[in-house]
């Protein structure tokens, strides 16, 4: 089986579907009939069990103050389209039997349409939305796939009678991310005082700039955020000027996130529609109390390990961050723990993936025969 895993950020960024394909070409690669190749903008790395294939592009970055309309809605869509670009050199669609992306229109466009008749099946996994996949709309009505891989269980249901689907979730290496006593001085952080995490993209839907009002209001406590995006220097300004000294805006390496969580005393995440959520893998394998927006698939993904508050309500999302400082009993911790290392393991989603392709492939040759 000659798989195809696609999209900009591979190697280069540690986003949540960077490193969940990541993670997946390495289980998948590992198999004997399997042959595994990510087309990234990164560089190749030592002991991968897959193969890497630089792709040049323009960094999303490049991109935050272009004009936005439809098709071209935001910088990633700009940076997706450069990458098409560069794939023209070096992507051959009778190399492989299936490809795998999570960025739309223009990879799901290029790798359904080149190559004609002869392409391989597509695979799409939701990601970053199933909004693709469920709108009929504008540019969303050209969507199509050969499988459907819904990281949610919300999304499987409103999908599972249009697309050949199947529910896989995302997962965490519990020997990466994993209880510590943490590093203070590491991260020039008090010894003395609470401190909130949130690990996000800098953008609206994430509502960093909420959660820098709520722990504002909690007189002790000092903020962490990281990550990186088009609303960097807006954050900024609000994190000094409502928390002067309490503030810190970090962006870390993947490398130097296990120490982050362990060093923190609660994550909190405030996104009112997030299709999965790694970060509450990495939290809850790190030991560490989470806090979140109530959602019904964010209460399934979480179990009881976690506090969940409708964070719409200024006085109960505060009331949940200091539940949240406070729920540090061994048994809640050992009980986090558990949950990601028995449930979110890469090597049986690598095996799901696995049996999913194979469903897709059989069902995608008989439809060419």
């Amino acid at each position: 089986m000659q798989i195809a895993f696609v999209l900009p950020g591979l190697h280069r960024v540690t986003r949540g579907a960077e490193v969940a394909f990541e993670a997946i070409a390495q289980e998948l690669g590992q198999r004997a009939e399997v042959d595994v190749t990510l087309f990234g903008s990164g560089q190749q790395r030592a002991g991968a069990s897959y193969s890497f294939q630089h792709v040049d592009n323009i960094e999303r970055e490049s991109f935050e103050r272009w004009p936005r309309f439809p098709i071209l809605r935001s910088e990633y869509a700009y940076e997706e389209l450069t990458f098409v670009v560069g794939l023209l050199n070096s992507y051959r669609p009778e190399d492989f039997d299936l490809t795998v992306t999570c960025s739309y229109p223009f990879l799901n466009w290029f790798l359904r349409w080149w190559g004609g008749r002869q392409r391989p099946a597509h695979v799409f996994v939701t990601q970053n939305g199933d909004y693709p996949a469920i709108s009929n709309n504008s540019e969303y009505r050209f969507f199509g796939c050969d499988g459907l891989i819904c990281t949610n269980p919300e999304y499987l249901e409103r999908n599972q009678d249009r697309w050949r689907c199947t529910l896989i979730t995302n997962g965490v290496d519990p020997d990466v991310f994993k209880p510590g006593p943490g590093d203070r001085q590491a991260f020039d952080l008090p010894a003395d005082v609470p401190v909130v995490l949130m690990v996000s993209a800098l953008i609206p839907s994430k509502r960093i700039a909420e959660g820098i009002q709520f722990v504002s209001k909690i007189s002790d406590a000092h903020l962490v955020v990281c990550g990186d995006g088009p609303e960097r220097e807006s954050i900024q300004t609000l994190g000094s000027q409502l928390m002067p000294g309490r503030f810190h805006l970090k962006r870390l390496s993947y490398e130097q996130m296990p120490l982050i969580y362990q060093t923190a005393d609660c994550l909190l995440h405030l996104s009112l529609d997030e299709p999965f959520g790694n970060i509450y893998l990495e939290a809850l394998a790190s030991e560490m109390p989470i806090v979140s927006h109530n959602r019904e698939v964010t209460g399934w993904i979480l179990e009881d390990t976690s506090i969940l508050v409708d964070t719409l309500d200024e006085a109960k999302a505060i009331n949940g961050i200091k539940s949240g400082l406070n729920s540090k009993s061994t048994e809640k911790s050992q009980a986090r723990r558990s949950l990601a290392v028995n449930r979110f393991s890469w090597q049986s989603l690598g095996q799901q993936y696995f049996e999913f392709f194979k469903d897709v492939l059989e069902n995608f040759d008989s439809k060419k025969k």
